[in-house]
Order: C-alpha cells, then structure tokens, then sequence
C-alpha cells in the first residue's frame, strides 16, 4: 500500500470526519483523499464516494503504519473513547513518524493548556505534547465546542419542559460541527504551517444556557426555562436519562468549565480560517429541533 495519499482523515465515519471529507473533496477535487476507518463494513460507502479508505484502528500500531504508507498529509481526529484516547494517539503518532507522514493537523481542545475543564483537555495535553516530541511537522486545531452538543438535549428539554445543565452564567462561544471541518479544510490544503503552529477556535457569537433556552423557548412557542445544577446533579441526571457514566461525567465538568469561563473566547482565528462569521447558534438549534404541532 505505496500509492500516494494527499490527505488522509482519521475518524472518517464520524461526525467531524464525514464532515470534512465531503468539504476536502469540494475543495480539492483533483486531489487523493484516504478515509482512515476501523470497522470494515465503513469501506464500501466511501470508496463508492471516491475516497480512498485504509482500515485501522488507533490502537493497532502495525496496522496503521501500513494505512498510513503513502500519506502526505494527516488530520487526526481525537478518539471518541475518553480515558483511552492518549494512548490511542500516541500509537497514532509513532506510525505517521516511522512511515514518513509530512504533516500532522490535530483536533485539540479549546486553550487546552489552560483550561479549567479538568476531563476533556488532559488527554489533550498529552497529544499535544506527544506531537512536539515527534519531530514531525504539526499544528494544532483546538476546536471549542461543537453547538450541536447543546442541540442534542434539547429533544429532552421539550419533553420535559425544562433545560438542564450546570454551566450557570458562563457564556459559550460554540460553533457548528461543519465549521471546524471547514477549518480543518482551510489548515490542510493551505500552505503548510510553521511547525507546532496553535489555532485557538471559537464561534462568532456566545451566549448562556439561559439564553439557549429562550431559543428554544421561541422555537416551541412555549416556556423552557433553564434549569441550573450542581455539577454532581447533572452527571446523575444525565445517568439517570441512560448515558454511560463516563459520558455524563465529561459533559457535566464541561458545563463546570462553562461556568468558569472554559467554553468562551472572543478569539476570531476560525472565522478568519472559513473566511466567514460562524453559523449562527440559533440557526443550529432551529435545524435540530422538531416541534410536534
């Protein structure tokens, strides 16, 4: 497997990764573009696209070193498995170096290092750092948070009548899934950054729990108030609504972090990236919310 990658996603069958797939091939159509995906069953549908796929999972070093043979450039997508994922991409790391891979783009976490989260950006970290002792050309893509994180529960808040969380007064400054994608696009087909180069990526605008709440409230024409939290009675609820306790544990530290600050940046690197303001939140939240009538 010798043949010339330009691009190579990792995490192709994702969210994030399908994402970028389908803006990479918009933006690069003469370019090879590899899919890396760990369960076979994903290669059909994507080689019917064009993509070239490689089938590896972040935890095989032997496997990868041969998925990654050929590649020129490389998006690393963080493992969706917490707890894991340092060591996953250290191995991810390790192969891209023994076969020669020329760049690194990663999905980091919003000012990972200083962060007052204290789940998310410690796996982080631990990449970042893995990444500048490899010697390999790198940047760093520290997304913030994705607003279809907060779209996904509001489902639940209609039913219930309420929104819950724990992130208090903290302003959010999220931004659609497809524009960080975008961004990814932006960083790998332009010119290669100076080695260990830092994008900081937020939204355009930022708003509270509360003020998502009044969205949705517009939304459903009645009233969904917001619902604050400690952050220990959210990880239960959360629990309790049948999400793994890991889960639940990271978004309630997340909405924590929220609380303190962690998930608010006035900083513009993503919209100068896409070339554009990000999607609006409220935009996100219509397009994900299906009112019964």
């Amino acid at each position: 497997m010798s043949d010339t990658v330009d691009y190579l996603i990792t995490g192709a069958s994702g969210q994030l990764g399908a994402l970028v797939l389908q803006q990479l091939k918009a933006a690069a159509p003469d370019a090879t573009i590899g899919a890396l995906v760990r369960r076979p069953e994903a290669v059909a549908a994507l080689e019917a696209q064009g993509f070239t796929v490689r089938v590896a999972a972040y935890d095989d070093p032997a496997a990868l070193e041969t998925a990654f043979a050929g590649v020129e450039k490389l998006l690393l997508i963080s493992s969706s498995e917490v707890g894991k994922r340092a060591d996953q991409h250290a191995k991810v790391i390790d192969a891209a170096k023994k076969v020669g891979v020329r760049f690194v783009a990663y999905t980091s976490i919003l000012n990972a290092d200083s962060s007052p989260l204290t789940v998310l950006p410690g796996e982080h970290v631990a990449t970042e750092r893995a990444l500048a002792a490899s010697g390999l050309d790198y940047a760093l893509l520290r997304n913030g948070w994705y607003t279809e994180n907060y779209v996904m529960g509001a489902g639940a808040a209609l039913e219930h009548g309420a929104l819950i969380g724990a992130a208090g007064e903290g302003r959010i400054s999220s931004a659609a899934r497809a524009d960080y994608a975008a961004a990814a696009v932006a960083v790998l087909t332009g010119a290669t950054p100076a080695r260990g180069t830092i994008y900081e990526l937020a939204g355009t605008e930022s708003y509270t729990l509360a003020e998502f709440a009044a969205a949705l409230s517009e939304i459903a024409g009645r009233e969904i108030p917001y619902v604050n939290m400690s952050e220990a009675d959210y990880a239960a609820a959360l629990e309790g609504a049948g999400l793994p306790v890991p889960v639940a544990q990271m978004l309630a530290d997340s909405d924590n972090g929220a609380a303190q600050g962690g998930l608010f940046s006035e900083n513009t690197t993503l919209s100068t990236l896409i070339g554009r303001p990000t999607t609006p939140w409220k935009d996100t939240l219509a397009a994900g919310v299906t009112v019964e009538s």
